[in-house]
C-alpha cells in the first residue's frame, strides 16, 4: 500500500523519511479532488450561502487559514515566508484557479482586486479570508451571467456556414474588456458545443435540447457552491505557491484522500479533476479496470455517463463530486463513459468505454511477468524476459505484524525473476510506464536485486540532514543484460530505481524523459493542532524533503534521461514537474560513495546504431511515429473552425490519415486491411515500445558478447 502519513506532525526523522510519499500527489488509487472552485466534494459540515447566494467566510474558516499558513511556513521544504513576492503570487494563482480560460472577470475587476495582490499574506497570518471571498463573488455573479447567455443564445439556430473560429484556448490570452466581447465569447462558445453534438448525428433541435439541460445543469451547480468550495480552492492556491505537491484537504476530500491511501478501490480506478466544465483523467490507475482495459488515458475528457445500458447522461458542466456518484457503483456492474479523448478538439469523434466497476485487486496491482519476447540474430534466438511493476507496493500491515510471506513489489519481481531464470532467458526488460511510485522501502529493495551493495538514494530534510539508504541485502538475484523501460508517467519511486541502475551503470534506460518528482511529502491532520472534538479542520500534504541520487544529482524537475529515447503519446510539454510553475528547481548535493561498473559503455554505441536503424524500417514504430506527430499538430491548434463543413472535413481527413497509417501497418504483417477506424479494436495495436526495446536487450547481450558474458565484478573507485 502507498503511504503518506507521518507518526507526528512535529517530528521529522529518518525513520519518517522511510515512510514518506513517494509519488506525485494526484497519482493515487481511487479518486483525488484537486483544482478549481467546485470541482471537490463540498465539505463537512458544509457552510450555507446569503439569501442572494454568495458563500460566506466562517470563524472555522479563519481558525484553518492561520493553522495552515503556520504549518506550510514551518515545515515545508522552502523554509518560505509568505511575503509580499509570495502574496502576489498567491494572487495570481486563485484568479488562474477561478478563471484560467480568461472568459469572465473582465480587466476592470482585476484592476479592482489589485488592492488585494499584496495584502494575501497578512490575510493568511491574520485569518481574514475575506478578499478570497469577494473576488469569488464577482466572478459569481460573471460566470452566472455569462450561462444565462449561453441559454439565451438556444433561441435561434446558428449559422454553421460562416467561417469563424474559436480559440479554446485563451489561457494566454488578454483580461476581456467589455460585456459584448464576453457576450460574443458566449455565442462561439455555444455554436461550437451545437456543433461538436451535430458532428455526433445529431440534429439541431435535439442538440438544443441537450444544451439546454446542460447549462441549466451548470447554472445550478454554480449557485450550489459553499463557502467550503471557496475556502479549499484558496488555501490550494496558497499551497501551491510553494510547490504543486502541497495540498489543503477539505474534511469531505480529506475523507476520499484517506479511502484512496487506504486502497479501497471504487469506481473504475482513475483520478479525476474538473478542468473547464469537463470531468477530467488525471491518471489511471494501475490494476484497476480503466488500467486493465487500456482505452483510458490521461487528459481524457468524460462528457457522457451511463448505468448498464441505460442511456447516457450529459455530465459536462457537473460537479466532480457527482461524476464520481455517477462512476461509482456495486461490484460487478457495468458503467459507460462517453469520452472526448486527451488533445481532440470538441466535436472529435467521442468514443463508449464499458468498464465492468471495483475490479482492482492485489493481484492486478503486483508485479508481473508478461509473455516472453523471442527476437532473433542471426542463427540464435534470444529470449527476453519482462517484467511489468505497476507501482512499489507492500503490505505493510503484514511486514509489521510478523507474516513471513507479506507481499511486496521486491519480493514479488525476486520471485519472477527466479522463474525467468528457469525458462533460461537472454535478458530482462523491467517495464516501469505508468508507475507513478509508492513505498521508498521498495525502490531501494528493488535495486538490490541488481547490484551488489552500495547506496540507493540520498534524502534531504529542510534543515539540510542528509540521510543515505543503502542496498538492504547484499547480493544480485538477476546479473544478466537489463534495459528499464520508462514514459513521463514514470515517477518518483520509479526514477529512483532507474536513476540508482543507471549510475550504477548496471543497465539501460530507454523510453521517455521520466516525470521529475523528487520531493517527499507528509501528511499533517489538522485537527490535531485543535481544541475540541472533531473540528473539521481537514488535513495538509506539507513537501518537506527531497530525494537525490547517488551521484548527487537531483531527480526533482529533469527526471531519469534514457540513454535510448522512444516515442511516445505522452506529450512532455503537459506532463512533467518541469510543467509545474512552482515545482522546487533542480540542484545536487555531494556524491555518496558508491562503485559503479562501466561494462556497457562499449555497448552503447552499436546497440545505439541497431536501434536507429529499426527507427527507420520498423512499421509499427513508424505508424507510432506517425501517431504522435498528429497528436503533436492538434495538441498545438489553439483554434477550432465553427464552421460545419470544414469541422466535417477535418475530422474525415485527420480519420483518413489515422486509417491509412493503420492500414500501412497491416500490411507490414501480411494482415487485412480495414474499412473503418470502428472495425480496429485494442488488441490489434502492437505496444511498439515494448517490442523495440525487446529489440535493444537482445543487441546489448549481443554486444556484451553473449549470455555467458555477464556483469563485471570489478568495480572502479568511489567517486
Amino acid at each position: 500500500m502507498n503511504d503518506t502519513s507521518h507518526p507526528s506532525p512535529r517530528r521529522r526523522t529518518g525513520f519518517g523519511l522511510r515512510l514518506a510519499l513517494l509519488l506525485p500527489v494526484l497519482a493515487v488509487v481511487g479518486f483525488l479532488f484537486t483544482g478549481s472552485a467546485g470541482n471537490r466534494p463540498a465539505a463537512v459540515p458544509t457552510t450555507h450561502a446569503t439569501p442572494g447566494g454568495i458563500p460566506q467566510a466562517t470563524d472555522r474558516h479563519r481558525k484553518v487559514a492561520r493553522l495552515v499558513g503556520e504549518v506550510i511556513e514551518r515545515y515545508h521544504y522552502r523554509q518560505a515566508v509568505l511575503d509580499e513576492k509570495m502574496s502576489s503570487q498567491v494572487f495570481d494563482r486563485y484568479l488562474e484557479s477561478l478563471d484560467g480560460s480568461r472568459s469572465y472577470l473582465l480587466a476592470s475587476d482585476l484592476a479592482e482586486f489589485e488592492q488585494y495582490r499584496y495584502k494575501l499574506g497578512e490575510a493568511l497570518r491574520t485569518g481574514n479570508v475575506d478578499p478570497a471571498f469577494v473576488i469569488f463573488a464577482r466572478f459569481q455573479e460573471r460566470n452566472r451571467a455569462a450561462i444565462r447567455q449561453a441559454i439565451k443564445e438556444l433561441e435561434r439556430e446558428p449559422d454553421f456556414t460562416l467561417d469563424e473560429s474559436l480559440a479554446f484556448d485563451r489561457s494566454k490570452a488578454p483580461w476581456l474588456t467589455t460585456q459584448a466581447e464576453v457576450d460574443d465569447l458566449s455565442r462561439k462558445r455555444v455554436k461550437n458545443d451545437a456543433l461538436s453534438l451535430m458532428l455526433a448525428n445529431k440534429t439541431w433541435a435535439e442538440a438544443k435540447d441537450v444544451l439546454q439541460k446542460r447549462y441549466e445543469r451548470l447554472l445550478k451547480r454554480v449557485e450550489q457552491v459553499s463557502g467550503d468550495d471557496v475556502f479549499e480552492n484558496f488555501m490550494n492556491a496558497y499551497a501551491h505557491v510553494y510547490d504543486p505537491h502541497s495540498n489543503y484537504f477539505s474534511p469531505r476530500a480529506s475523507e476520499e484522500y484517506n479511502i484512496a491511501m487506504k486502497l479501497s478501490y471504487v469506481g473504475i480506478g482513475a483520478t479525476l479533476q474538473l478542468i473547464d466544465d469537463h470531468v477530467t483523467i488525471v491518471n489511471v490507475i494501475p490494476g484497476g479496470p480503466a488500467a486493465v482495459g487500456g482505452q483510458i488515458k490521461a487528459n481524457d475528457r468524460i462528457t457522457g455517463v451511463a448505468q448498464g445500458k441505460a442511456e447516457f447522461v450529459d455530465v459536462v458542466g457537473w460537479r466532480l463530486d457527482d461524476v464520481v456518484q455517477l462512476i461509482r457503483g456495486p461490484a460487478g456492474t457495468t458503467v459507460r463513459l462517453q469520452v472526448l479523448p486527451a488533445g481532440a478538439a470538441p466535436g472529435s469523434k467521442e468514443p463508449v468505454i464499458d468498464f465492468v466497476r471495483n475490479k482492482v485487486t492485489l493481484e492486478a496491482q503486483a508485479a508481473q511477468k508478461k509473455p516472453t519476447r523471442t527476437v532473433t540474430r542471426g542463427d540464435k534466438t534470444y529470449k527476453i524476459g519482462v517484467i511489468e511493476v505497476p507501482s512499489f507496493y507492500q503490505d505493510y500491515d503484514a511486514k509489521v505484524g510478523g507474516e513471513k510471506d507479506y507481499r511486496s513489489t521486491t519480493r514479488d519481481v525476486a520471485r519472477l525473476i527466479s522463474e525467468l531464470k528457469a525458462e533460461k532467458i537472454d535478458g530482462l526488460i523491467m517495464d516501469l510506464r505508468g508507475n507513478g511510485g509508492g513505498h521508498l522501502s521498495e525502490a531501494t529493495g528493488l535495486v538490490g536485486l541488481f547490484i551488489h551493495k552500495g547506496p540507493v538514494v540520498q534524502l534531504r530534510e529542510a534543515s539540510g540532514r542528509i540521510e543515505v539508504l543503502d542496498d538492504p541485502e547484499p547480493g544480485q538475484v538477476w546479473d544478466g543484460p537489463l534495459v528499464v523501460l520508462v514514459d513521463r508517467s514514470s515517477a518518483s519511486a520509479s526514477e529512483i530505481f532507474s536513476a540508482a541502475i543507471q549510475d550504477y551503470g548496471r543497465g539501460l534506460i530507454v523510453g521517455q524523459q521520466t516525470y521529475g518528482k523528487g520531493t517527499v511529502q507528509n501528511l499533517y491532520p489538522l485537527d490535531r493542532w485543535a481544541l475540541g472534538a472533531n473540528p473539521g479542520y481537514g488535513q495538509l500534504t506539507v513537501t518537506m524533503g527531497k530525494y537525490y541520487r547517488v551521484t548527487g544529482d537531483s531527480v526533482q524537475n529533469r527526471g531519469v534521461m534514457p540513454e535510448i529515447a522512444l516515442p511516445s503519446l505522452i506529450s512532455p510539454t503537459e506532463v512533467g514537474e518541469s510543467n509545474r510553475d512552482s515545482a522546487l528547481p533542480w540542484d545536487q548535493i555531494r556524491s555518496a560513495e558508491f562503485s559503479a561498473d562501466h561494462y556497457l559503455s562499449a555497448a552503447l554505441d552499436p546497440v545505439g546504431k541497431s536501434h536507429a536503424q529499426r527507427m527507420q524500417t520498423d512499421p509499427d514504430l513508424h505508424a507510432l511515429v506517425g501517431d504522435v506527430d498528429a497528436f503533436e499538430k492538434l495538441r498545438q491548434s489553439k483554434t477550432v473552425s465553427l464552421n460545419l463543413v470544414a469541422r466535417k472535413a477535418e475530422r474525415e481527413r485527420l480519420d483518413a490519415e489515422r486509417l491509412d497509417r493503420v492500414n500501412v501497418r497491416r500490411a507490414a504483417h501480411q494482415q487485412p486491411a480495414l474499412k473503418s477506424l470502428e472495425d480496429l479494436k485494442p488488441d490489434d495495436e502492437p505496444d511498439a515500445n515494448l517490442e523495440e526495446t525487446a529489440q535493444i536487450v537482445a543487441d546489448l547481450d549481443l554486444a556484451l558478447g553473449g549470455t555467458a558474458a555477464r556483469v563485471s565484478q570489478a568495480h572502479t573507485a568511489p567517486r
